[in-house]
């Protein structure tokens, strides 16, 4: 009836945790108040990505973070004197939590817990914000569960050097044990929470670039075109090393490029994102040890260009992702949509690159009309064979017609013969530069699809087999035209690579050292150039693309959107 008393709540303990549950850090519970998703990234899903902001918190917690002093019996404590023990660790099985408490303050037989918090005092109601005064009754509530009496808590601000007293009454005990409920709970459940919708907290937050929060609502229908929160932050770049005889050490926080004991280039590790080896190039094991602990992979590629593999350190331990991307792997039918996505854009951008760049005389009608059609017919595909039948056509069409892009000599003829595609090995030089181009594209995918998580070597359309980067070549389809083959083109046109560059024996073409650096720039200079996302409407570096392509498959395999979107230009 409505008009019966309030039903009371019984307040009981939480049952103990078994062994395979592990504890609930109290800076994971303050996270889970501020935002479920935030919590969920890093705690569930070990995700995590430093800011500004992150930083300067460890900076401020370096002193208290070191253990110093020693907290007496809860019966042993000194009624007059004043204690200080600082970065003092306790957790309960009870309560299911874990705590780091920077400084305990202990006089006339009570405990007062201090937590340390960069910035400025904020001006609400409380005197601090729900998470902060959550994570601090946590540390309260352990102390109590030892024995001691413990009725308030101290936030110290270093931003303004203020101290906010907050009380420990019911009403934050309660909405302290609730949040540890619903963190655990969530985290059992294995479910993503939704981002916050249109939230002020989002452009600060250090996991922007990961959440996708307006990204992920806009591509759910929900939610109008995203503002530009995943692009804002200065890219480091890759390090490449092609002379034989090179060897990379390690001086302080500096790589150095050395050939024959002479230091011949270097480069600070911060501006690093990835190292590339090619042919026999070597690195010694400190760098490499720094490197990994870092987090920078190190890819390594033939003396021809040839992809061959990467090192990294521990990698990214977010198994949820990977179990979703076996279970779609193993699934013919989802495999089959996401690959005729893939085989469509990549034809739709390779006929959008032979209509901005032809220069053989009038545009070939008939040729983009037939690619528009194998778009289409990719589109319906209705087995891998099939589609399989049509990218081959397309390709024969769009690669006959290849020559009509190159820049045109005296006698009205391309100033580089093309005819074919020939891959094993390259004829010719355009061939040679096609596949050095299409080697480079693969580890820049390869790169960014472990950073984020995913398998490299377990596809969905390529077959997987003993070292193939299955899933960098099906994500790099779209993407052969709007980087490789538009490189290609580029450098041709431009004069940036000419005859001189390549060498031929054995009736195979590649580039020599020289060339290799003129084309590895040009690619880089490539990815670094920045366009309007087709479907977010901000600018952004392809660089920067491909780490955002990648992350939203894994949204896409989690369940959290429809469709996995695909890029293609106009």
């Amino acid at each position: 009836p409505m008009d019966a008393p309030p039903q009371q709540e019984l307040p009981l303990p939480s049952p103990e945790l078994g062994d395979r549950v592990p504890l609930l850090p109290a800076r994971m519970v303050c996270e889970y108040q501020y935002c479920p998703r935030l919590a969920y990234l890093t705690w569930a899903q070990s995700e995590w990505h430093d800011s500004a902001d992150t930083v300067e918190g460890r900076h401020v917690h370096r002193r208290v973070d070191r253990p110093r002093g020693d907290l007496p019996e809860p019966d042993a404590l000194p009624e007059e004197e004043r204690l200080h023990v600082r970065s003092l660790t306790l957790s309960s099985e009870q309560l299911g939590v874990i705590a780091r408490i920077d400084l305990v303050e202990a006089a006339d037989g009570e405990v007062v817990p201090v937590d340390y918090k960069r910035g400025k005092r904020p001006h609400v109601a409380r005197g601090a914000y729900d998470p902060e005064r959550v994570q601090l009754c946590i540390q309260g509530l352990l102390l109590e569960e030892n024995g001691y009496r413990c009725s308030h808590g101290i936030l110290y601000y270093v931003g303004s050097r203020e101290r906010v007293r907050v009380i420990f009454d019911e009403d934050l005990r309660r909405l302290t044990r609730t949040a540890i409920d619903g963190l655990r709970l969530m985290t059992l459940c294995r479910r993503v929470p939704p981002p916050l919708e249109d939230s002020p907290k989002c452009p600060r937050c250090s996991l922007v670039a990961i959440c996708l929060p307006d990204e992920v609502r806009y591509l759910s229908g929900e939610g109008g075109p995203p503002r530009p929160l995943a692009v804002a932050r200065e890219e480091a770049l890759p390090l490449y090393v092609q002379d034989n005889r090179a060897r990379i050490t390690k001086k302080g926080d500096v790589l150095e490029v050395k050939l024959e004991d002479k230091v011949v280039a270097s480069a600070r590790l911060v501006e690093v994102s990835q190292v590339v080896l090619q042919g026999n190039a070597s690195i010694t094991t400190p760098a490499l040890r720094e490197l990994m602990a870092r987090e920078i992979p190190v890819t390594w590629l033939s003396y021809g260009g040839w992809f061959v593999g990467h090192t990294v350190g521990l990698g990214h331990r977010n198994a949820e992702l990977r179990d979703a991307q076996y279970r779609a792997a193993f699934d013919p039918g989802w495999c089959l949509r996401l690959a005729r996505e893939l085989v469509r854009a990549k034809i739709l951008n390779s006929r959008t690159l032979l209509r901005r760049n032809w220069r053989a005389g009038d545009k070939p009608e008939g040729l983009l009309a037939a690619l528009k059609r194998e778009a289409e017919r990719a589109r319906r595909a209705s087995s891998m064979d099939q589609l399989l039948g049509i990218e081959g056509s397309a390709a024969q069409r769009y690669f006959s017609a290849f020559s009509g892009m190159l820049v045109q000599g005296e006698d009205g003829m391309p100033a580089f013969d093309f005819h074919a595609r020939r891959r094993r090995p390259p004829t010719d030089p355009v061939n040679a530069l096609l596949s050095y181009a299409y080697s480079l594209l693969t580890r820049a995918w390869a790169v960014a699809v472990t950073a984020v998580g995913l398998d490299v070597y377990r596809g969905f359309y390529h077959q997987s087999r003993y070292g193939k980067p299955a899933l960098a070549l099906d994500l790099m389809e779209p993407f052969r035209p709007l980087l490789a083959d538009s490189t290609v083109i580029q450098v041709i046109n431009n004069g940036e690579i000419a005859r001189r560059h390549f060498v031929s024996a054995g009736g195979a073409v590649s580039l020599n050292p020289d060339g290799r650096r003129r084309f590895i720039a040009a690619f880089e200079r490539r990815l670094s150039q920045e366009i309007t996302h087709p479907l977010f409407g901000y600018r952004l570096s392809y660089r920067r693309l491909l780490e955002l392509q990648a992350r939203l498959l894994g949204r896409f395999l989690l369940g959290e959107l429809p469709y996995y979107p695909q890029i293609v230009t106009r």
